[in-house]
């Protein structure tokens, strides 16, 4: 017990002090495990021979695949999707985005691990943040604590309650069999996860105000770093991106895209047309009507041309805000190399948009820049009739996906880099929400172990390519996976060699007379304050023993204790110590104040909500 108790306060120091990796940190403590098992007197410590379980636990596999699974929806695009629908209804209101973004992080983050639901959604809030004008960190903060919330809802949603069924089984073996506890159901603790859901999303709704920054650092993505915020700092082409209506009535009509781009000194990009989108792909292709166009050009430019077609001018994009999102088209850079068989070729001979997925907005030529917008130096240019010449610097409009495809291509010299370069799978949709659907099936209606449920969906995605064998290995979070099956022999070891009895002992004797409910609400305060200093899997594994040992000399309901614990270590809002409190942290520019400030009073609701909770239910 004394070099268990030490193990325990080193384990502790080191997680606190973060002199080492916390995993690295974890790692080292198993090895100490094993090497002390060996000595006399110490046999009993662990054993050697099953030191090593934990990385084939059942808790270690799920949450292996669990990101494989999340990662595969991700490769979709799908979450694209969900960022387009919540624009759609969330329109530019705080009060209307702040609960449809939370809200469908939480539910996400109750089926994927919490930091991955919230790393898939912060480019979905950027996003929003920029049509909205609602600063970044009034939108990331009330996410990224439902995400944290979202993962109470379901034993899959959090690595401790992913764990906490094994610590249950394990904890078992040194109970009477009357004491024995059961293991709890994928939804046993939603009621939990949805009232703690509810109660984020009303606190920041009715307090948001006074407890939000106001005023924070934006991602690039929304700092104004736009098509026109480009081009007109590196090319000099004051241009803006309009979408307007043409009616059926209207001149427009019937006229050829490429002509109207040169006679009107603008650039037609995009058309919305029959509920379909398309970037226009032929320039000699007529104007149908009625339909929306995309157009690329100065403020008073586009204003006169609306003006002379009978154009209506939205005041902000609409059915175009997805296909100009940054995260999936932008401004790129392709430079002709001496080589290249475009050569003497004009855009037009090429089809360059449907031949590559280009539309051409400029050639930068030596100190000329040659485009349909006209400049204070240079007139307009049918640049759709310019033949390449070597060395030509094209500048684009291109969805991230095609530029990666051009990488490959030796014709061109792909200058931007700085975008997403994998590649999505849109057209693999209804396979992964196929075998996503099939392990929640498997979970809710058979009795096969929670890991193989949910193994059968990451196997089944990588078998219909919606991610490679080498893409589910990154997806794969493995400083968790050690850091969670390093800690579980310390864990068994402070169960079997009586330490978790002992410790609960004294703090009985500290706590006596004290009721049931107060202990329970100490322990809760114990988990979340654990929870503040170290990873709350490592606190999970800690505690549980503990909390059961506490419950069975009080004459409480061990299991119940347990959950408490494994909820409790969710509550981590104070400090960004959490996954995903460290994720949002430097694209919001938060500041640790910020987290004090809307932290204390939500860690308060969290620990009386899901007390309450806990004793309605169970």
């Amino acid at each position: 017990m004394g070099v268990v108790l030490a193990l325990l306060g080193f384990t502790i120091v080191l997680f606190v002090s973060e002199f080492l990796r916390i995993d690295l940190s974890a790692i080292l403590i198993l090895v100490l495990i094993g090497i002390l098992s060996y000595m006399p007197g110490l046999e009993d410590l662990a054993d050697v021979n099953h030191l090593f379980d934990g990385f084939a636990s059942n808790a270690v596999i799920s949450i292996i695949a669990v990101m494989i699974v999340g990662a595969g929806l991700d490769k979709t695009g799908l979450m694209n999707r969900v960022a387009a629908t919540i624009l759609k209804y969330g329109g530019t209101k705080e009060a209307r985005v702040v609960p449809i973004v939370s809200g469908t992080v939480g539910v996400i983050s109750s089926f994927l691990q919490n930091v991955g639901a919230a790393a898939l959604f912060l480019p979905v809030v950027s996003r929003i943040s920029a049509r909205s004008n609602i600063p970044l960190g009034r939108l990331l903060m009330p996410m990224g604590f439902c995400a944290i919330l979202g993962g109470t809802m379901t034993m899959v949603g959090s690595s401790p309650l992913i764990l906490l069924n094994d610590l249950i089984l394990s904890a078992n073996t040194g109970l009477p069999a009357d004491q024995q506890m059961q293991p709890f159901g994928l939804f046993s603790v939603a009621p939990i996860g949805l009232a703690l859901i509810t109660t984020g999303i009303l606190y920041f709704l009715l307090l948001g105000r006074w407890v939000l920054p106001g005023d924070t650092t934006r991602l690039d993505a929304a700092k104004g770093r736009g098509t026109a915020d480009y081009l007109k700092r590196v090319y000099d082409l004051d241009a803006n991106v309009f979408e307007v209506d043409v009616p059926a009535n209207s001149p427009l009509v019937g006229q050829i895209l490429a002509d109207i781009n040169h006679e009107s000194g603008l650039y037609i990009i995009s058309t919305y047309y029959r509920g379909k989108i398309s970037m226009v792909q032929i320039l000699t292709a007529e104007i149908a009507a009625p339909c929306r166009l995309a157009i690329i050009g100065k403020a008073d430019v586009v204003q006169k041309f609306a003006e002379k077609y009978k154009l209506r001018i939205h005041p902000r994009l609409d059915v175009f805000a997805e296909e100009f999102a940054t995260t999936n088209a932008g401004i790129a850079e392709i430079v002709i190399p001496p080589d290249s068989a475009l050569v003497g070729k004009c855009p037009r001979e090429l089809v360059l948009r449907k031949t590559y997925g280009l539309s051409l907005l400029a050639i930068h030529r030596g100190e000329e820049t040659l485009s349909h917008v006209a400049t204070e130096e240079h007139m307009p240019t049918q640049i759709g009739l310019v033949e390449f010449r070597p060395g030509d610097m094209l500048v684009t409009h291109t969805k991230w996906d095609n530029l990666a495809r051009l990488k490959r291509n030796q014709d061109f010299i792909v200058v931007t880099s700085d975008f997403p370069q994998e590649e999505l799978r849109p057209q693999k949709v209804t396979w992964a929400l196929l075998f996503f659907a099939i392990s929640i099936l498997l979970i809710l209606f058979t009795d096969i172990r929670l890991s193989l449920c949910l193994l059968v969906g990451a196997v089944g995605m990588m078998l219909s390519r919606v991610l490679s064998i080498d893409e589910a290995y990154r997806a794969v979070g493995w400083n968790t996976v050690f850091l969670l099956a390093s800690l579980i022999p310390l864990g068994q070891a402070v169960q079997n060699t009586g330490t978790a009895v002992w410790i609960a002992q004294q703090i009985l004797i500290l706590l006596d007379g004290w009721s049931i409910l107060a202990l329970q609400a100490g322990v809760a305060i114990l988990a979340t304050v654990f929870s503040l200093v170290m990873s709350n899997v490592g606190a999970t594994v800690l505690l549980v023993p503990l909390a059961v040992s506490i419950a069975v000399a009080a004459g409480a309901n061990p299991a119940v204790f347990a959950l408490t614990v494994a909820i409790s270590t969710s509550n981590s809002f104070i400090i960004p110590t959490h996954q995903v409190n460290a994720l949002i942290m430097g694209p919001a520019g938060y500041k640790v104040i910020d987290f004090v400030k809307s932290g204390g009073i939500m860690t308060i609701l969290f620990l009386i909500v899901s007390l309450t909770m806990l004793n309605l239910i169970f």
